[in-house]
């Protein structure tokens, strides 16, 4: 993906890694036949009483107090995680009470996981930004970003996402404009995370493991 292109208001213009299954608690009667560079390990799955999703403020409301997160695991960001709610709908969170709806496109109200990829590189592009143009803008710059991207059917991903940034640059001369653009364009391509993993490509590990749900 080509670096995004920033230009003034009137124009403005993951590879998937190894899967690692895990059995927990299950003993299969024989080997069970794995992809190539798949393996599968015993795990004992306790639960970690002890992390700060234990508090009532950290349930969200209507969730059942016996659901359990995932414990952040030291040097690791919060932790994260979806619930299923029904048919094809989830609900995704965070140990910080964050949530958000996820669903089909014919759902209102929720988000595709497809779509919350694009809303994450728009909003980590205007997190990038955000310094730099508010020392040049005022802190209460106005800033839109929208981005789009059409997936690939055949290699279901999303082959290009494209970017708009739009802002009102319209009391900036052409000097201090372009000037701009360049210091924005390049504090996206250096600190921009989700983008710079969509370019590079990131291995993804999972893992399946089989938990008890009775209480």
């Amino acid at each position: 993906m080509s670096s995004p292109r920033l230009h003034h208001v009137d124009d403005l213009g993951v590879a998937r890694g190894g899967v690692r299954l895990v059995s927990s608690r299950l003993r299969p009667r024989r080997t069970p036949r794995a992809h190539p560079g798949t393996r599968w390990k015993n795990q004992q799955m306790t639960e970690n009483t002890s992390t700060a999703t234990d508090s009532s403020s950290d349930t969200p409301t209507g969730t059942s107090s016996s659901t359990v997160s995932p414990a952040p695991q030291a040097g690791t960001q919060p932790a994260l995680w979806v619930e299923r709610t029904g048919g094809r709908r989830y609900v995704g969170r965070s140990a910080r009470g964050g949530e958000v709806q996820l669903g089909g496109l014919d759902v209102e109200g929720t988000f595709t996981p497809g779509e919350l990829l694009k809303i994450a590189l728009a909003a980590c592009t205007g997190f990038s930004s955000d310094v730099t143009l508010a020392r040049r803008l005022g802190d209460d710059y106005a800033a839109t970003i929208h981005v789009s991207g059409v997936s690939d059917p055949d290699e279901d991903r999303y082959p290009r996402l494209v970017e708009r940034l739009e802002l009102d640059l319209s009391g900036l001369d052409d000097e201090a404009r372009e000037r701009l653009l360049t210091v924005v364009t390049r504090a996206v391509d250096q600190a921009c995370t989700v983008g710079r993993t969509l370019k590079a490509g990131a291995e993804v590990e999972l893992t399946i493991a089989s938990v008890s749900t009775a209480e």
